[in-house]
């Protein structure tokens, strides 16, 4: 089979009766929906096991399936050091973080900037944080999905595929809001999990289930996980320093994402969720990245590193394995497209719309964010395919993120963890941290900077954070205490109730990922 042929009768029943199960999900969930609370957050009733396969499945996209297997082939595996950082970042932000955003009521990530500093702070980061849901996260989706689809399905027209999938996923996330997208990720990740199990068993089998014909040969340092600063590829400096910042940004600060926590029927569940899609984001280095490493003995001669992945699906995988396979595509796909769409409708409608009308009912509330939802799936579909016509733009989105996220970082680290930070300082470095990124950003564009985004994500945080003791210094007083009560690690109120079974201790599970994780880099420093 290749990408040119059709697929099997029953692969396609398997991919339509994916889509079946998921608009009778998005019907159920849709009958439950009462308010505004019920649409963004299901509620306030996600259980731990929801939240974490929720988290792993919204982050899989279909550019992470397909990327992540090219780029292992092309410099190794350590691009999965996105991945596994990722369950060290979800420890801590369930351990420092989750607290406060539980206590406080957030419905919204920037809710916390306006109770911890002041409307500007809130009103600021919003706006970035709906324009990249919008403009990067929901259109890229949609581009990224419609470019995959066209790969197994060249016959496909560009701009109805693309207005296909951003009306599916739409529909659904307008209807049943965040339970709907919530329950889908949860089928979501199983098909992902097991379409990509299979994958790896497969092409491991093509080596005899022998690691030593696997990486025979493989190039020196192919299987590392730390890079030389001059190999091609994620430098060893920029693990360290730069990916924990984009990391704590994207699983902290991103709506998209944290929005599934927020939606803990309690603060326990909370943590259980976030650990356990810390857990989850270990396994794509075995079931995503190897198979695409170990690819390169098997297609030496690939011209475009983009297509390993489609290539392992059509020529190794049989009848029905292949529609599993697709649909979890196609499911990666749609879980990136609806969730930053929720998100995006939920911080239009709470931060912007509701203290604007603040007599709106919790229906009418609910009806604004369904409205938002399908506005912003139309401006999404448009711009869409006209990243065809941006060539070399979207291959710097991860770096554009470098150098918009430094700022962010710096105010919420240093507002959970320094009491004296006060809205002046956090404003002031907001604005100030962005002019220094755009000059940093133009400067490495003309070639006078030459790092790696990761580096330079790591350098332009620790700046901010020193921009931001200044500011807070120069400008204005320290916060009152009680304004800050509750909001600061310093001034916690530990909570006391009756002592908790090893197993359900957030610790406990803490300490499982944590280390597993350094059992995994010593093995594959």
């Amino acid at each position: 089979m290749s990408p040119d042929f059709p697929l099997a009768t029953l692969d396609l029943a398997i991919i339509v009766g994916y889509f079946a199960v998921v608009g009778i999900i998005g019907y159920i969930v849709a009958q439950r929906i009462e308010s505004g609370e019920d649409l963004f957050l299901a509620g306030r009733t996600l259980a731990w096991g929801t939240i974490g396969f929720s988290l792993f499945a919204s982050n899989i996209s279909s550019t992470t399936l397909i990327g992540l297997a090219g780029d292992a082939y092309r410099t190794g595996i350590a691009v999965s050091n996105y991945e596994w950082m990722a369950g060290v970042v979800l420890v801590f932000i369930a351990v420092f973080f989750v607290p406060f955003f539980i206590r406080s009521g957030l419905t919204t990530i920037p809710e916390y900037l306006e109770k911890r500093f002041d409307a500007r702070s809130r009103k600021y980061f919003s706006g970035l944080t709906i324009f990249t849901s919008v403009i990067i996260d929901t259109a890229g989706g949609i581009y990224a999905g419609t470019v995959v689809l066209r790969t197994f399905f060249p016959e496909l027209p560009f701009v109805p595929t693309a207005l296909a999938l951003a009306i599916v996923a739409g529909v659904y996330t307008a209807a049943g809001g965040l339970a709907a997208v919530v329950y889908t990720d949860i089928l979501q990740a199983i098909i992902l999990l097991v379409g990509s199990t299979f994958i790896a068993g497969i092409t491991f089998a093509e080596f005899d289930f022998s690691w030593a014909k696997a990486t025979a040969q493989l190039p020196e340092n192919h299987l590392s996980l730390m890079r030389p600063m001059d190999a091609e590829g994620l430098p060893w400096l920029g693990t360290l320093i730069g990916v924990p910042i984009l990391g704590f940004y994207y699983w902290g600060l991103n709506q998209y994402i944290v929005q599934r926590i927020l939606g803990g029927r309690d603060l326990n569940h909370a943590r259980w969720g976030a650990m356990l899609g810390g857990f989850l984001k270990l396994l794509p280095l075995f079931i995503m990245v190897l198979p695409g490493a170990f690819a390169l003995q098997l297609y030496p001669d690939l011209g475009n590193p983009d297509q390993v992945f489609p290539t392992l699906v059509t020529d190794l995988l049989p009848v029905g394995v292949v529609g599993i396979v697709m649909a979890g595509l196609i499911a990666a796909i749609m879980s990136t497209i609806d969730s930053t769409l929720n998100s995006a409708s939920t911080l239009i409608t709470i931060d912007f719309i509701k203290p604007r009308r603040e007599n709106l009912s919790p229906e009418e509330t609910g009806r604004v964010g369904r409205i938002a939802t399908i506005v912003l799936m139309l401006l999404a579909a448009a711009w869409a395919p006209m990243i065809r016509y941006f060539p070399g733009l979207w291959s710097y989105i991860q770096s554009v993120l470098s150098y918009l996220v430094p700022p962010v970082v710096a105010i919420f680290l240093l507002g959970v963890f320094w009491p004296r930070t006060n809205g002046n300082g956090a404003f002031a470095t907001l604005i100030g941290g962005h002019a220094l990124s755009l000059t940093v950003f133009v400067l490495s564009q003309m070639g006078v900077i030459e790092l790696h985004f990761t580096i330079i994500a790591g350098i332009l945080t620790a700046l901010c954070i020193g921009m931001l003791v200044v500011t807070s210094l120069t400008l204005g007083d320290a916060p009152p205490e009680e304004k800050v009560d509750d909001l600061t690690w310093a001034n916690r109120v530990f909570e006391t109730g009756p002592a908790m079974a090893w197993h359900k201790n957030y610790r406990v599970h803490a300490a499982a990922v944590l280390g597993l994780t350094a059992v995994m880099l010593v093995v594959f420093w």
